[in-house]
C-alpha cells in the first residue's frame, strides 16, 4: 500500500523546458511599470535567463532525493510524501503541511533541524520524525484523470492525512502548516484529536470577526496593527476571485509557458509578503523560488493546485479546542486574544520574518517554534502518564 518513491525527471523534459524558455515570446512593458501592473517584464526576463541557464535542477532533484520518499493511494487520489525518521529514540511524529502555491521544497531547509537536531547543533530531547506530503493536485500528488468530481475540500484533506499517519503506524503524533497547511492542521485536529496532541500554525488565528467586544482594551499600537493587516489583506491583485471562478482558463498557460507559470508564482511571493520596497530583492533564495517553479511546471500541477479557491476552501483557519494550539507568528497581544476565544493557545511566539513563507526564509524562528511549542507539550504529558521522559515519549508513538 506504500510504495517508495524517488524523483527522476527525463532529461528530454529539461530540454524541453530550456527550450520554451529560450523561445518565450514577451510582451513589450506597459505604461506606468514597476510592480503596479504586474511582474516587471525585465524582472522575469533576467530571471527567466538565469532558469534557462544558470539555476542546476539535477542539484535541487538531489536535495529532495536524499529524503526518503513514498507513495500511497487514500480515497482515489495518489498521495505523495517524505517520511524522515529521526535518529533520536522516542522523536515525536510530525506532519506538516506546506502551502499554497508551494510544494514540499518549502520545508527542504527545516526537516534537518527538526530530525535530527543533534546534528544541527540542537538539544536533541526534542526531535521529530517528518512527514511531509504534496497536497492533492500539488507536485508529485496529481489528480487522477479523469478528475474526481468530489470537491477536494480542507476536510477531505485532513481525512486524508489521518488515515496516512494511521497507515504509518502513528498512534499519537503533532501537526504543523503554513498558509494552506494552517487551514489543514486545525482541521486535522478537530478531526482526529483522538490522535493530534498538538496543533502549530504559522498564522492566521486571531482574525477579527467584527464583535466590537473583541477590540476591548487595545492599545493604539495593536490597532494600527489591525489595520496594517486589513490595509495588506484587502484588494490585491483579485487573484482569489479569478480562481474561485475561472481556474481552467488559466492552467492553459500554466502547462504550455513556464515562463506564464513563473510570473503567476513570483507575483504571489511579492503579493503575499507585501514588501514595502517595490525594488526590494525577493526575501527567499532564487534557487529556491526557481525548485518551487519546476516543480509545477514539470509535473503540470498549476492549475490543478487553486483548488482551494475554485472549492471555497481557502479562507481562515478553524478555531478548535479539541487540542492545545501553538503558533509562531501570531502578532500582537490582541491577535492572541482574540484567537484565545475560540482556541486553546499555549504558545504564541509572536515572530516576524520577511516572507510569508517562513519555513523558506526564515527556518530558524519557525524550528525554535516547533520545538518549543511540542517540547511543552511532550513535557505535559510525562507528567500525566507519572514516568519516564523516554517511556512517555513511547507512547507517543
Amino acid at each position: 500500500m506504500i510504495e517508495p518513491f524517488r524523483i527522476t525527471i527525463p532529461q528530454a523534459d529539461l530540454d524541453d523546458l530550456k527550450d520554451r524558455l529560450t523561445r518565450t515570446r514577451w510582451p513589450r512593458p506597459l505604461p506606468g511599470g514597476g510592480w503596479s501592473r504586474g511582474v516587471p517584464v525585465g524582472y522575469l526576463r533576467e530571471l527567466a535567463a538565469y532558469w534557462a541557464d544558470g539555476f542546476d535542477w539535477r542539484a535541487q532533484e538531489a536535495k529532495l532525493n536524499a529524503f526518503p520518499q513514498f507513495t500511497t493511494d487514500i480515497d482515489g487520489q495518489r498521495v505523495h510524501f517524505l517520511h524522515v525518521r529521526s535518529p533520536e529514540p522516542g522523536a515525536l511524529p510530525l506532519i506538516v503541511t506546506h502551502s499554497w502555491p508551494n510544494t514540499v521544497a518549502e520545508f527542504l531547509n527545516v526537516i534537518g533541524p527538526l530530525t535530527d537536531p543533534r546534528a544541527h547543533g540542537l538539544d536533541p530531547a526534542t526531535a521529530f520524525h517528518v512527514v511531509a506530503p504534496s497536497l492533492p493536485g500539488f507536485g508529485f500528488s496529481p489528480f487522477p484523470e479523469p478528475a474526481d468530481e468530489r470537491p477536494w475540500s480542507i476536510v477531505r484533506v485532513a481525512r486524508t492525512w489521518a488515515e496516512l499517519m494511521g497507515r504509518l503506524g502513528y498512534e499519537r503524533y503533532g501537526a504543523h502548516g503554513n498558509d494552506a497547511g494552517a487551514l489543514v492542521t486545525p482541521q486535522l485536529a478537530a478531526i482526529d484529536a483522538e490522535h493530534v496532541i498538538g496543533s502549530h500554525i504559522t498564522a492566521g488565528l486571531g482574525i477579527p470577526t467584527g464583535d466590537p467586544a473583541e477590540l476591548d482594551g487595545a492599545t493604539e499600537a495593536e490597532l494600527a496593527e489591525l489595520a496594517d493587516l486589513t490595509r495588506r489583506f484587502a484588494g490585491g491583485s483579485g487573484y482569489g476571485p479569478y480562481l474561485a471562478k475561472r481556474p481552467q482558463t488559466l492552467s492553459f498557460g500554466f502547462a504550455d509557458s513556464p515562463v506564464a507559470q513563473l510570473a503567476y508564482l513570483v507575483e504571489r511571493f511579492k503579493e503575499f509578503d507585501g514588501w514595502p520596497d517595490e525594488e526590494a530583492a525577493e526575501p527567499i533564495d532564487r534557487d529556491l523560488v526557481l525548485t518551487n517553479a519546476s516543480l509545477y511546471w514539470l509535473t503540470a500541477t498549476g492549475g490543478s493546485s487553486s483548488w482551494t479557491y475554485y472549492e471555497g476552501a481557502a479562507g481562515m483557519p478553524i478555531n478548535q479546542t479539541a487540542v492545545p494550539t501553538g503558533v509562531s507568528h501570531g502578532g500582537s497581544p490582541l491577535l492572541r486574544r482574540i484567537a484565545e476565544r475560540g482556541n486553546r493557545v499555549v504558545h504564541w511566539a509572536g515572530e516576524h520574518g520577511d516572507s510569508h513563507m517562513v519555513a523558506m526564509n526564515s527556518p530558524e524562528p519557525l524550528v525554535r517554534s516547533i520545538r518549543t511549542f511540542f517540547g511543552t507539550l511532550e513535557g505535559r504529558l510525562e507528567g500525566q502518564l507519572g514516568g519516564t521522559p523516554e517511556g512517555a515519549r513511547e507512547g507517543l508513538r
